[in-house]
């Protein structure tokens, strides 16, 4: 009989523990559309005054009524693909070193400093833009950058240090601990027999990483790059320090432009007209979308490459 109840129980449990969890995947469904619905409706009176044109329009004009995202758009993608750039290449090696290549006591330091780098306000970030970065951007590197590729249309034009390229320089120093944390967990993911086999056949350190670990960990890495990337598009505070905050489009990084975030921290609350505060928040409703069609199109990319053949293929 106490057999039969402590099974009774145990259903009773697994009935309660499976509607509870499902309730909760429930609420963050119904979260995330009522965000959206909530900035769609108070968006209503910019969709409907400017349509299409608000994405298309380089003005934005408050004095006169006349807004248009595109410089916003504009800048905030640019900053993310600068940093995703920069970001990338260095937060997949540090990751490799890491995993393969440093000794234990350098890799415990190293790792707690880059994910120290994670626990950093980004204000502070920001502080350090204005009062190291944006200095040394405007006295030594972009010179050099103008003096030496300046025929490239992205180098041209008067170094300023408040610029897209200091935008994205920052925004890549922030997203490095995303790619290297997720990364590196990716690749000490792969079964040891794989990196043994690679060697055993003669492959050299750097053949087993590429056959081995990489081609194992492909998809992972590429996720942890498409999270970094989300998290460039949305950040706000330290971009909105060092990008110079002007609303116009240039080819040049050594450009000052707006991101989607800074406008609206900027300007929010200094919208005093109905028709502004629903621009600024239409704004907002773009932001969401570019960063909800981003993380589709990535899981689509990612579950792509993992249907395929997994582990190095030694030839």
């Amino acid at each position: 009989m106490s057999t039969d109840n402590n099974r009774l129980y145990e259903s009773m449990g697994d009935k309660v523990l499976r509607y509870v969890t499902l309730l909760m995947a429930i609420l963050v469904v119904i979260l995330m559309i009522w965000i959206g619905w909530q900035m769609f409706s108070s968006s209503q009176e910019s969709i409907q005054h400017f349509g299409w044109a608000f994405i298309t329009s380089r003005v934005w004009d408050p004095v006169h009524h006349i807004f248009g995202a595109l410089p916003f758009i504009y800048g905030t993608i640019v900053t993310s693909v600068v940093a995703l750039i920069i970001a990338a290449p260095i937060g997949i090696s540090v990751a490799i070193f890491l995993n393969e290549m440093a000794p234990s006591t350098i890799r415990k330091v190293v790792a707690f400093l880059v994910e120290l780098l994670a626990a950093i306000p980004s204000v502070v970030y920001g502080l350090w833009g204005i009062f190291v970065l944006a200095p040394v951007l405007r006295q030594s590197v972009e010179p050099w950058l103008t003096k030496w590729f300046g025929f490239i249309p992205w180098f041209k034009g008067a170094p300023v240090g408040f610029d897209m390229f200091g935008g994205g320089i920052i925004l890549a120093i922030m997203i490095l601990p995303t790619i290297t944390s997720i990364s590196r967990e990716v690749m000490a993911a792969v079964p040891t027999a794989h990196r043994e086999a690679a060697l055993a056949l003669g492959a050299t350190k750097w053949e087993m990483i590429r056959l081995s670990v990489l081609s194992y960990s492909k998809s992972g890495i590429l996720g942890s790059i498409m999270l970094g990337l989300g998290r460039a598009l949305g950040e706000t505070m330290a971009v909105t320090m060092v990008i110079g905050n002007m609303p116009k489009i240039s080819s040049s990084l050594f450009s000052s432009a707006y991101s989607m975030a800074a406008v609206i921290a900027n300007e929010f609350t200094e919208a005093t007209y109905s028709l502004y505060l629903s621009s600024c928040i239409e704004i907002g409703l773009i932001l969401f979308g570019i960063t909800l069609l981003l993380n589709i199109f990535a899981r689509l990319l990612v579950w792509s490459v993992a249907r395929g053949p997994k582990g190095g293929h030694l030839v």
